[in-house]
């Protein structure tokens, strides 16, 4: 394996996304626009905008006019600000001008008038990777509620705390907002729904579910109507229950953790949702949400849009229910928090950095406790604190090479995780995907891992993509060998001596997780079946050369054989290394024998549309 090996499945998650179109990791986080913002003349229409597609140097937007009113709306305008560099190039269904960086669209003749209830959209490409604000429509208000000039919006009023809960209710009490002419009353937000209006400072919400967690916030409304933003959300799970429902692991059993990214809403069409309709959900005990950046020495937001603005549907929806424009937090958290409803077992944490973004650790690291901060800030923030139960360190690789080389020394790594379990504390967990070249000299022996241990919950070792197509003549070898074999390209490349080289570095068993690859790593041009053969490239794959997913290899190229604990296919000239059901299976019986921690997988979009690996990764644990 090469310097540039380990973790790649981050660096390919990344290329399949921007080859669908979808560049938010490697665009300013503005570019993810899907905002769906509010507009209305009076209080008698609305407009909602929402992002299409983006394909990296444009994108399709699309605005939607509706009449909300009693009587019949005989023409629009819809007016907004784009920044400079952001412009519409093309339009349709509406006839669209600019001044400036100001742009105005007008009804054509044949859809200017709408009838109570009914809508029109029209929609445009334009460039660049601004988002649109200051909308108005026929001069009014973008929300449908009356903007009054010089009538500012109230505060936010104070984060909410929770009282007297039972298994059926709690209650609710904040502090004020302000207004420059008068607050009238405070809307109610339980799961980002609006679930009551109250004049007070205080809510006694009744008829909840036993065992269940909720969030809540609150936004205040002046006495012209207009709502201000939401109050930070607390976190309140009622008392009874008994335990969590469906099959769920209970507190003694191992860590089923998968990865999910924030790109694959996109090309690949994969959502919160499909955790449950795959039946995923009730088979997993922790999400590590991937990824964070890490830049300027501190935690940022990786994708803005997909993180949470994307505006899901109701059929999209974990819970069956549509995002409104104005709910305090949509995009991936609120449907992680949707989903940590349903499934009160599951713990999410954000995860931080990956093979693209690992190159900002090394300043990061030179002031460990500024970065541990920057870190809780962002994931503590009060709009989603209650969807994360800690931080994933995804530092590919400290004191060697990965997409970029570090320097730092061997101690880093140790001074990092020191610093974030004092910032994050004992009801966090913290936890780092780490390396799992166990060569002589190599990247275990980069860092002090095992000193780090002692403020880590447990590693995620990388234990997949030790081979592949990077190596484009050959030899064909398996990226994910549980153990060495006779003619394996380089010694200490498999788990069983990544995981004995972590112990004899003094990281506890329960501490380590073994690491399964949802996809697969291919050769073309190959003509011998087993391992060791010759190839010319590597073999075509959906989203990049070389890799291609379980789900697509299970039917096109089966696997004919295995080889260290690993299945493999020829078929044709391709040559593919994968895991299958019965091979994971066979590698958690191997994890359970070797006292592991559990195991862990990149990603849940890999996996059969019914979880086929991550079934296997349940059962294989129990």
């Amino acid at each position: 394996m090469s310097t540039s090996t380990q973790a790649l499945p981050r660096r390919t998650g990344l290329l399949a996304r921007a080859t669908a179109g979808a560049t938010a990791l490697l665009l300013p986080l503005a570019a993810m626009v899907g905002l769906a913002t509010p507009a209305q003349a009076a209080t008698s229409a609305t407009a909602t905008y929402a992002k299409v597609s983006d394909w990296g140097s444009g994108f399709e937007g699309k605005w939607t006019v509706k009449n909300t009113g009693t009587t019949t709306l005989d023409s629009w305008t819809v007016e907004w600000d784009f920044p400079s560099g952001t412009s519409v190039s093309s339009a349709w269904d509406a006839s669209v001008t600019n001044s400036g960086t100001h742009w105005t669209a007008k009804n054509i003749s044949w859809n200017g008038t709408l009838a109570p209830g009914a809508s029109v959209s029209f929609g445009f490409n334009g460039s660049g990777t601004g988002s649109p604000t200051g909308c108005k429509l026929n001069g009014g208000s973008c929300d449908g509620t009356p903007d009054q000039p010089g009538d500012a919006k109230p505060s936010a009023p104070g984060t909410p705390t929770a009282s007297d809960v039972t298994d059926t209710s709690v209650k609710l009490a904040w502090t004020a907002a302000t207004d420059d002419k008068g607050v009238k009353n405070y809307d109610v937000l339980r799961d980002g729904a609006k679930v009551a209006t109250v004049t007070g400072l205080s809510f006694s919400d009744t008829g909840l579910t036993a065992g269940t967690d909720y969030s809540y916030s609150v936004q205040a409304r002046d006495t012209a109507d207009q709502t201000g933003p939401a109050s930070g959300s607390v976190a309140v799970r009622t008392t009874g229950g008994g335990t969590d429902p469906g099959p769920g692991p209970g507190p003694t059993d191992k860590v089923k953790l998968g990865y999910f990214t924030n790109w694959g809403v996109y090309g690949r069409n994969y959502h919160v949702k499909n955790l449950v309709t795959s039946g995923s959900a009730a088979k997993i005990t922790h999400i590590n949400y991937a990824f964070g950046n890490v830049q300027g020495g501190k935690c940022t937001i990786g994708d803005a849009y997909a993180d949470y603005d994307k505006a899901y549907t109701a059929d999209q929806s974990v819970d069956g229910k549509a995002d409104t424009w104005d709910q305090p937090l949509r995009g991936n958290f609120n449907q992680l928090r949707k989903l940590k409803a349903q499934y009160p077992h599951i713990k999410v944490l954000w995860s931080f950095g990956g093979w693209t973004w690992s190159g900002g650790f090394g300043q990061a690291v030179q002031n460990p406790a500024a970065f541990a901060q920057s870190c809780y800030d962002l994931v503590e923030d009060p709009r989603w604190a209650d969807v994360f139960d800690g931080i994933d360190l995804d530092w590919e690789y400290p004191n060697a090479c990965g997409l970029t080389c570090d320097t730092s020394g061997p101690a880093a790594f140790t001074n990092m995780m020191k610093a974030m379990r004092a910032k994050f504390g004992a009801k966090n967990l913290v936890t780092a995907a780490i390396t799992a070249d166990a060569s002589p000299g190599g990247k275990i022996d980069a860092a002090d891992y095992g000193p780090a241990a002692a403020y880590t919950d447990w590693y995620n070792v990388m234990t997949y993509d030790f081979f592949g197509a990077w190596a484009a003549k050959g030899p064909t070898a398996p990226h994910s060998p549980l153990t060495s074999y006779p003619g394996i390209p380089q010694a200490g490349f498999n788990s069983a001596e990544a995981i004995a080289k972590l112990k004899a570095k003094g990281v506890p068993s329960a501490k380590l997780l073994l690491g399964i690859g949802f996809y697969g790593r291919g050769w073309t041009g190959v003509t011998q079946k087993e391992p060791g053969g010759t190839a010319t490239g590597p073999a075509a794959g959906t989203y990049e050369q070389g890799i291609e997913d379980y789900k697509v290899l299970k039917n096109t190229c089966p696997a004919n054989g295995t080889v260290a604990g690993t299945a493999y296919a020829h078929c044709g000239t391709n040559w593919w290394s994968y895991d299958t059901p019965a091979t994971v299976q066979s590698k958690m019986s191997w994890a359970k024998g070797q006292g592991l921690g559990g195991a862990f997988f990149w990603e849940f979009s890999g996996d059969t549309a019914n979880g086929e690996l991550a079934n296997a990764i349940h059962t294989g644990l129990r």
